[in-house]
């Protein structure tokens, strides 16, 4: 019997192309001209086959041809999709000739992904309600395959042998060990109103996919519409640490934390860099000096995960002419962003650029933590789907469905899909890839975008103990890792001080946010506010074993106006957005010291410089975890664009030259503000404050119309630190204690005095009990030995 012979006819007629089909059940004395050959219980399958390839331009067309069968099968391009629609039939030549052949094994169901194993490259993929699923391959070396570049093997798994529960699996022999391109297709029921959203037509990415491979330079117009594949490498050698390579474990009261974009922070000319190294892993390595001068030990990256920065122009729309820099828009949560690789390098060296990155930033000890999008990805809505993974899989499990809406997809991310984190399959991926993340490229900690989304169940209602946020807490591999939520959704659940967080989550404080821009502009009745906030938020964090560093503090973040933007303007100017200012917060808590946007007016300007340093000040004395936006320490404009997410220019790339002009004046002090923070631990207590630790210069909490506020920090060697911030219109004489015994007050830092005035390290010495603090500034006396 020939091998033709003994293909099901269903495997032919219920598939888009022509599919090599693996079988459910042994064969026994098969015959194929002059070799027998016989299935034995390890249902191996010497399988063989030839590909040929029709190509019209870029459209790359491929089928299989059958041995001694006339077969009917679709023309195709390598992803599936469907440019032709006609059907062939054509006499087949012998697939011994050409063709390679494989053994195939009905393969393991863990782990899940691409793994090697002693009989091969095994290939895994969930999907709870598929009713067939094919794996795709694209074998680009002629040499080993046998096939024509670009080529794609379809091979449909039999669920009798190729399925464990609801796992799908196949394990392929002598298959290349790297340089191999893989998707799937999945069938499955098409009732939408059930939530099914299957389409055998559209080569899918295996979630647990390590590399993903797509366009290779970032932004490149002339390949938006590319098509994305996992692959996979089990040639190269183990990345190399280094025999003195260690881990930075700084503690978490110590951290100051820098909240930066990969391809934003060198991307611009200004950088100096080489063109093929500006906007990557490696040019983030050339600026570590940088970092080191101004004092950070954190970088907190915006999303590396591989994700679509094309997406806005697929089809006409408000956006179609933005890119996505900012990166939340996750395709596969295990692969790191491979436009990211220096010199179009692709996915492979991607992987190894983000190790040298992580290695030399530990060297230099600053730790990497990921901002990590688990809330939403890339798929959008049932308007306007863009299935590439998820969705087509297994829609029903990996989203959260209204289940009064006919299945239709919730949305508590705003950007038309929810993960559904607490389902147990996806609660899984989440941990695997968290845990891929610290074993494989070391990274230090995590910042969760939306985090408030992991609290709700698989029907979208909030969870008191949602099980997801105490695995993450508990698991042993991100024990030693940095956790942080950003703990709101676009739902209204709003968690600041209440997220879960089994002593061990830390928050982006929002409240810190508000209340210390309020009261900074001259807001009326925040002094108590205000007092709570740099005390460490006692009110939302002093509960359980919650300590003060579990409040990350922050001012400015990637989202909302820059530093010099919330000084320079009271309203939003998004119209670069194509949105017609309808995108962005309108409730900005800015203030525009007099006039909207740049001025020549001296006074104006002068008020605008002493307010980022009174805000970059106020948060670097603040109990509780600092975190500032990369470009602030030089003045970054977005020229009061709230909501840049979309725009690939100077609104969010690093300006080295404007670094440069302003070395000696605004970074100076944003880096000596830093660098004097942590050299003094009486700004980072592990505890909540007491009456031993503070003094309260202030008898009238209760005037509403005071914006003035003084306190003593105390330090058990004596060297007190004395702190008033003015946010009246006129100055106020403030009154300042004695100074500890056998020393004396210098003025360290005054915001109304220009460089190099405005911060003296060694301090300069004051005399009497009061000091005139300026209108809109803020001052640091420093007790010191005479």
């Amino acid at each position: 019997m020939k091998i033709s012979e003994m293909l099901r006819t269903q495997h032919f007629c219920e598939s888009n192309a022509t599919k090599l089909p693996l079988f459910a059940s042994s064969l026994s004395n098969c015959y194929n001209g002059s070799t027998s050959c016989t299935v034995a219980s390890s249902r191996v399958l010497d399988m063989g086959f030839k590909l040929s390839k029709q190509a019209s331009g870029s459209n790359q067309q491929c089928c299989f041809r059958k041995t001694g069968d006339r077969i009917r099968h679709r023309i195709m391009n390598v992803f599936g999709r469907r440019a032709h629609e006609r059907v062939l039939e054509e006499e087949a030549p012998q697939v011994s000739e050409t063709g390679p052949s494989w053994k195939i094994f009905p393969g393991q169901a863990v782990p899940l992904g691409v793994s090697e194993v002693d009989t091969g490259i095994n290939f895994a993929i969930f999907s709870q309600h598929a009713t067939s699923v094919t794996l795709c391959l694209s074998l680009p070396d002629r040499e080993k395959t046998g096939g024509p570049d670009g080529g794609m093997v379809e091979l449909a798994l039999d669920p009798q042998m190729n399925k464990t529960g609801d796992i799908w699996h196949i394990c392929i022999k002598d298959l290349p060990r790297s340089n191999v391109q893989y998707g799937y297709r999945f069938d499955g029921p098409r009732d939408w109103n059930q939530g099914h959203r299957f389409d055998s037509s559209i080569v899918l990415i295996d979630p647990y996919a390590k590399l993903v491979e797509g366009r290779r330079y970032f932004g490149d117009a002339n390949y938006k519409f590319s098509k994305f594949l996992g692959t996979y490498d089990f040639d190269s050698l183990p990345f190399d640490w280094g025999d003195s390579y260690k881990l930075p474990n700084i503690p978490e009261k110590d951290l100051v934390i820098y909240e930066m974009n990969v391809r934003a922070f060198t991307a611009d000319e200004s950088s100096g860099l080489e063109p093929d190294i500006r906007g990557s892993y490696l040019g983030v390595i050339d600026m570590i000096p940088h970092l080191l001068e101004l004092g950070v030990n954190a970088i907190e990256l915006l999303p590396v995960f591989e994700f679509d920065e094309m997406e806005f122009q697929r089809r006409p729309n408000p956006r179609d002419h933005m890119i996505n820099t900012w990166g939340y828009s996750t395709i596969n949560f295990f692969a790191p962003m491979s436009r990211y690789a220096s010199a179009g390098g692709g996915p492979l060296k991607a992987s190894k650029e983000f190790k040298e990155m992580v290695k030399a930033l530990h060297g230099a000890g600053i730790e990497v933590i990921l901002d990590v999008v688990y809330n939403h990805t890339n798929e959008a809505d049932d308007a306007n789907p863009y299935t590439t993974s998820f969705r087509g899989i297994d829609n029903k499990v990996y989203y959260m469905l209204d289940p009064n809406n006919k299945g239709q997809l919730l949305n508590f991310s705003g950007c038309g899909n929810t993960l559904n984190c607490n389902h147990p399959v996806v609660m899984e991926l989440i941990l695997d890839s968290l845990r891929h993340w610290v074993v494989e490229y070391h990274v230090d900690g995590f910042r969760f975008d939306l985090a408030s989304v992991l609290c709700r169940g698989t029907d979208g209602s909030p969870l008191n103990a949602p099980p997801i946020i105490r695995a993450i807490a508990k698991d042993a591999i991100l024990s030693r890792c940095k956790v942080i939520s950003e703990p709101w959704d676009c739902g209204g659940l709003y968690q600041v001080g209440k997220f879960p967080n089994w002593d061990r989550w830390a928050e982006w404080n929002g409240k810190y946010r508000d209340d210390i821009r309020r009261f900074i502009k001259g807001d009326k009745g925040m002094k108590g506010t205000l007092a709570t906030r740099v005390a460490g938020s006692a009110d939302l964090y002093n509960v359980n074993k919650r300590k003060p560093y579990h409040s990350i503090n922050f001012v400015i973040a990637h989202d909302g106006f820059t530093l010099y933007d919330l000084v320079s303007y009271n309203f939003k100017h998004n119209d670069a957005n194509g949105e017609g200012g309808n995108d962005g917060s309108n409730d900005n808590l800015s203030w525009n010291c007099g006039f909207e946007g740049e001025t020549d007016d001296d006074t104006i300007k002068a008020i605008r410089s002493r307010q980022m340093k009174n805000f970059h000040l106020v948060l670097m004395i603040s109990q509780g975890t600092p975190m500032m936006l990369m470009g602030d320490e030089y003045a970054h404009t977005r020229y009061g664009n709230n909501n840049s997410y979309g725009h690939d220019t100077d609104i969010n790339h690093f300006q080295w030259g404007l670094l440069e002009t302003r070395k000696g004046n605004h970074f100076r002090f944003f880096k000596e503000v830093i660098k004097f923070r942590r050299a003094h631990p009486v700004f980072s207590h592990e505890t909540f404050l007491n009456k031993n630790d503070v003094t309260w210069h202030e008898d009238n909490w209760d005037n509403y119309d005071s914006t003035f506020l003084a306190f003593t920090l105390h330090d058990s060697n004596g060297e007190d630190i004395y702190l008033a911030f003015n946010a009246h219109d006129y100055s106020v004489k403030a009154y300042v204690p004695p100074p500890p015994v056998k020393r004396k007050w210098f003025r360290v830092v005054d915001t109304n005095l220009k460089s190099p005035n405005d911060f003296v390290t060694d301090g300069v010495p004051t005399t009497g009990s009061t000091y005139k603090v300026a209108p809109f500034s803020s001052i640091l006396l420093q007790a010191k030995l005479t």
